[in-house]
């Protein structure tokens, strides 16, 4: 009998018609005994090792095992190194928000429907001595040390899944480690806040559609939507490639004719990743009866797909049982977002700041400042938001005219907020019997917002929710801004839903808190010699060119996803993508390629341009142990010349020139 280790090795590391040689496997078997990994960790650990060194998967060779497990021991020797300088320092970390001897056996998705937090009815109970204070990094100066140990704390420290770290002894704090566009310079922020918002905000996507009603899926209604995304991809295909529809056809038709087939890439099984063995084609009822066809592609040169991709085919089906695929054409792209020469005109007056403002450039107005940033917002063993006070504080002291979060705010992945066992700033005043989680985002995320607001009154924000926040009902994707009632936050601060098309004066910006970037990567299959070896460029570009915030289908399973903090305490894997196939034609992108796209993601942070549209990876501002990333985008105004204009007074916005965009360390 086959050991099911060695068959997990071949397929996770092997490729579709080779298995891995015996010196390998030894060699790979080796790195999960010395290192305490399971095949799907080192897996992980694979990938980001190909990622780190910016290179497609190659084969498994013993020279290539054999770098990889230096690279994991390298690894490993700087991280003791680290903590062992970690534990020489004695200082004690103040104002801890794990409750010291409480017990780990609440469930906090009862908070949901509006009960009453286990923590807060043993407060009420004990009596406010027994409380915790949780200050921001401001009033965390007044507080004492904690004299006795955190009982979840000290659980996580004897799992190892937090070294002794504290945010405000972080490596590197505030460098940059990417920027695009540096030939444009980094401007001086203003003196003083603009007398007048600088920023004109309009939604392009129908906010109301979002409030469905989750978790109310039809089969007959998920067939077809997704019928319709090949119908009309088959349509846009004929059109930009002038093709006759009698050129059209099913692959699963015989035929000694060559036609061109629209279709979805999947797999001949529900388990496994997709291989070239495994790769069929699914059509729509209308072209095809909704039938799946193996494909061969042995005569591609190369070849990049995912599940739930759709592509157009050039082939043949000569004998029936599989279609040989001759050539992939291109998938038309949506138009370039552009503007009439009016309205750039009345933009580039806004970026003024109003009649009274300092401005002694009448040629040039002082850039727009953006900032864009995606949470978990709070390391795993606290719940003191000291990136989210940091980045705020940063925003306020450049003025920003702009900064969108997306979630979780509230993550109901870490671990502190699974098991309940935290306490509310001393400060707070709440009835602990009516206490819920919306009363935990008003006293712990509210008031940096409101801060900010109150530093800069005119200043943007935009809260984007993720599947993983607590808060929010609606747990399916695409998904409905979160209620703000009892949230206390400012009249001015927006909640918008996700994903979402919206407008920056003329910016067109995309943005969904969905980590489709790191699914894509994990689900894609490459053969032979692609365009684009670059691999975060080329997961951005699937997005782009299938004109959708999620395209993959099905999703990664749960179990695959990079893990958590509260999977490290109860074994239970992340949500995952959540999808509601209902309603994934709200995922969409509407009307025009945006100038912008923010995409937060797991994958390492970047900004790249690629087909006109600059896409942000800003990364997650906390990393459960460290710290971790933000992004800072200074868009210079627009240049107005009718000699650029295209016929009917229309002019491109041309983002991706005329943005500097920052990838820094909070």
């Amino acid at each position: 009998m086959a050991d099911p280790v060695v068959a997990e090795l071949n397929e996770r590391f092997g490729t579709a018609n080779t298995e891995l040689s015996p010196d390998v496997i030894y060699e790979l078997q080796s790195i999960m005994r010395l290192h305490e990994l399971d095949v799907q960790d080192m897996f992980f650990k694979w990938e980001s090792y190909c990622i780190k060194l910016d290179m497609d998967q190659p084969t498994m060779s013993m020279s290539t095992v054999r770098k990889f497990k230096q690279d994991l021991q390298d690894t490993l020797e700087r991280a003791n190194r680290a903590q062992a300088l970690e534990q020489v320092k004695t200082e004690k970390r103040p104002g801890g928000t794990p409750r010291p001897g409480a017990r780990n056996n609440s469930d906090v998705f009862g908070m949901l429907d509006g009960l009453t937090t286990p923590a807060a009815r043993r407060a009420a109970k004990l009596g406010s001595a027994r409380k915790t204070p949780m200050g921001t990094p401001i009033s965390r100066l007044k507080n004492e040390p904690v004299s006795s140990p955190m009982k979840l704390e000290a659980q996580l420290d004897a799992m190892g899944a937090i070294p002794p770290s504290s945010f405000k002894d972080r490596l590197n704090a505030g460098e940059v480690i990417e920027i695009l566009n540096e030939n444009l310079p980094a401007p001086e922020p203003p003196i003083a806040p603009f007398g007048e918002s600088r920023i004109k905000l309009t939604a392009a996507s129908d906010q109301k559609k979002l409030g469905y009603k989750p978790l109310a899926m039809k089969l007959s209604e998920t067939s077809e939507i997704l019928d319709d995304r090949i119908d009309d991809f088959t349509t846009l295909v004929l059109e930009h490639h002038k093709l006759d529809e009698s050129v059209s056809g099913s692959a699963a038709m015989q035929s000694t004719t060559e036609i061109v087939a629209v279709g979805r890439i999947a797999s001949d099984s529900s388990e496994g990743k997709l291989n070239a063995a495994s790769l069929v084609l699914e059509t729509s009822r209308r072209t095809g009866g909704g039938f799946r066809v193996p494909l061969n592609v042995s005569k591609l040169k190369g070849y990049q797909f995912f599940p739930g991709q759709i592509v157009a085919l050039r082939g043949t089906n000569t004998r029936g049982r599989e279609f040989t695929v001759n050539e992939v054409l291109r998938m038309p792209l949506m138009r370039n977002a552009a503007s009439t020469l009016e309205t750039m005109a009345a933009h580039r007056e806004r970026l003024r700041g109003g009649p009274d403002a300092m401005d002694t450039d009448d040629e040039n107005p002082m850039p727009l400042n953006v900032i864009f940033a995606s949470g978990p917002y709070t390391a795993d063993d606290n719940l003191d938001f000291e990136p989210l006070h940091t980045l705020i504080n940063e925003a306020a002291d450049t003025y920003a005219d702009a900064v969108i979060l997306a979630g979780p705010f509230i993550d109901a992945e870490h671990p502190l907020i699974a098991s309940g066992d935290f306490d509310l700033p001393e400060e707070a005043v709440y009835d602990p019997d009516a206490a819920t989680m919306s009363t935990v985002f008003k006293y712990l995320i509210s008031p940096a917002l409101n801060r900010l607001v109150s530093a800069n009154p005119n200043v943007t924000i935009l809260l984007v929710p993720s599947v993983r926040d607590v808060i929010d009902r609606h747990v399916s994707w695409p998904q409905d801004p979160f209620p703000r009632k009892e949230l206390g936050l400012h009249k001015s601060i927006k909640i918008i839903g996700n994903p979402m098309t919206l407008s920056l004066n003329e910016t067109v910006v995309g943005i969904s808190s969905q980590d489709a970037l790191w699914e894509l990567k994990h689900e894609e299959l490459i053969g032979g010699m692609v365009e684009d070896t670059n691999g975060l460029s080329r997961v951005a570009r699937y997005l782009i060119e299938q004109r959708h915030y999620f395209p993959l289908f099905p999703p990664t399973d749960r179990t695959k996803l990079p893990k958590t903090g509260r999977q490290v305490i109860d074994g239970q894997a992340a949500p995952g993508a959540m999808l509601d196939i209902s309603y994934l034609k709200l995922g969409e992108m509407v009307n025009v390629r945006p100038d912008v796209l923010i995409v937060p993601s797991a994958l390492p942070p970047f900004a790249k341009v690629i087909e006109s549209v600059l896409v942000i990876n800003p990364g997650y501002l906390s990393q459960r142990k460290r710290a971790g990333t933000y992004a800072r985008m200074t868009l210079y105004p627009p240049k107005l010349s009718e000699a650029d204009a295209a016929p009917g007074g229309m002019l491109a916005h041309r983002v991706f020139e005329r943005a500097r965009v920052e990838v820094t360390r909070i």
